[in-house]
């Protein structure tokens, strides 16, 4: 079975987040960078399936020459090789571009199945893993918390609103959206950090796998910080009042009930 697993890097969850001076992105300069925690259970998921039905996993990730640092990661934790496209502005780049930069590198593996977060820690967008099934014409699930294989048919269970589950059969090759906490990622051990040094990452351009009929759809105008403002207001009388006055506020000004 030939799993492929989209992986992205974002910034650390504590790291300090700076505008650029363009107002574009981030700056970028003093980051630490990780594997955005969705692929980890996705990763993990793919693991878990090579093992018990054999096969490889290879680990595909868009970005900079820091990316490589992630797709290790991926290898020492058990992926059996990587693909890494590179590009110096993945931020500049909407989730169209990405998901057809990524099924362009995609297309010629004909993988069985391929996994991704349900959506990035930065951008939390959850837009690619369907993007890239639409474009390489595969079934796909999203809000995945369980699945199994028998044959060539998984059996999913999906995450619906209000506590509601959905279980449904797919047909591979497939695309699947893994929803997190679905398992328990390991953790890289010496020895598979010394065999992630054998392991191919194979190194792509952009341009090499970025379909040509893919134009960005979406465009950044600029950035800020969100403002911390504060607004009390005591409301006055007593609480037959107070709650009167309460519930006016919800219903009129707030707009909730």
């Amino acid at each position: 079975m030939k799993i492929a697993v989209l992986i992205k890097q974002v910034p650390a969850k504590d790291a300090p987040i700076v505008i650029s001076q363009d107002r574009l992105w981030i700056d970028e300069s003093e980051l630490e960078f990780a594997i955005s925690e969705p692929d980890d259970y996705a990763l993990e998921a793919a693991l878990q399936l090579r093992d018990a039905h054999g096969g490889e996993v290879v680990a595909i990730s868009l970005g900079p020459g820091r990316v490589e640092k992630a797709l290790r990661v991926a290898l020492a934790k058990g992926a059996d090789r990587a693909i890494h496209i590179g590009e110096d502005s993945p931020h500049a780049l909407d989730a169209l571009q990405i998901a057809g930069a990524l099924a362009g590198a995609a297309k010629n593996e004909s993988f069985d199945l391929v996994l991704s977060g349900l959506q990035s820690d930065d951008m939390g967008l959850g837009e690619t893993g369907v993007i890239f099934a639409e474009l390489l014409d595969m079934a796909h699930s999203t809000v995945v918390v369980e699945l199994g294989l028998e044959g060539s048919t998984l059996s999913l269970k999906r995450e619906l609103e209000g506590g509601w589950f959905q279980n449904v059969q797919v047909d591979l090759p497939a695309v699947l959206s893994i929803q997190s906490g679905m398992n328990k990622p390991r953790y890289t051990t010496l020895k598979g950090i010394i065999a992630a040094k054998r392991k191919k990452i194979a190194e792509v351009a952009l341009a090499d796998v970025m379909p040509p009929d893919i134009q960005a759809t979406v465009r950044t105008t600029g950035l800020s910080m969100p403002q911390h403002t504060k607004n009390i207001e005591f409301l006055e009388g007593g609480p037959a009042e107070q709650a009167a006055a309460l519930v006016e506020k919800l219903k009129n000004d707030i707009r909730v009930l």
